[in-house]
């Protein structure tokens, strides 16, 4: 995850929600302690959101492209409605509970140390994506291509091999009863 980029513009301490956004673009901007609450038809591009909070953010036909997240709340977002040409967020040290990807194509993203409790994956390409330490728990992979994903360094998640793509997935042994949960096994 690189986060030592250099911006043009750094923006801090600003509450977008209570403001009218006046710009439909940001590129190479680095936000520090802001709060969002609707981006919708905004472009971002090359940008890094540093502890801002942006649960519950509206992202309807929004370009997140190259983006950055570390020490953010993202909680509820429905990264769904986001534009899907050139999708790619990394997250560091973040909240995404109660996210939905449903049928996103997001390959080319990675998440680290984060708490993604009851995200929706349904449907979604998670191919390639780096996850490393996360914490997956009540959520969903309904027909999700996992092929080439390694959970080896993840917990709590529950993915059923029949209904998901986990050609090449890498999984760790004691975490097999997350891949069996649908067969009621018990396992010792």
């Amino acid at each position: 995850m690189k986060t030592t980029k250099k911006y043009r513009e750094i923006i801090t301490g600003i509450d977008f929600s209570s403001q009218k956004n006046e710009r439909e673009e940001y590129e190479s901007c680095e936000f520090v302690n802001c709060s969002f609450t609707d981006v919708s038809n905004l472009n971002f591009v090359n940008c890094l959101f540093r502890n801002c909070n942006m649960s519950n953010m509206k992202v309807n036909n929004t370009k997140l492209q190259e983006i950055t997240f570390v020490e953010c709340k993202l909680l509820g977002i429905n990264f769904s409605r986001a534009r899907d040409f050139a999708f790619e967020i990394h997250c560091k040290n973040c909240n995404l509970d109660y996210v939905s990807f449903d049928s996103k194509k997001m390959n080319r993203s990675s998440f680290e140390n984060c708490k993604m409790h009851n995200i929706n994956f349904s449907q979604a390409d998670l191919s390639k994506v780096q996850f490393t330490e996360c914490d997956f728990y009540e959520s969903v992979f309904n027909n999700t291509n996992l092929s080439g994903v390694d959970f080896t360094r993840s917990r709590h998640f529950s993915i059923d091999p029949t209904m998901n793509n986990v050609k090449k997935a890498r999984f760790l042994v004691q975490d097999l009863p997350g891949l069996l949960d649908k067969f009621d096994l018990i396992i010792e």
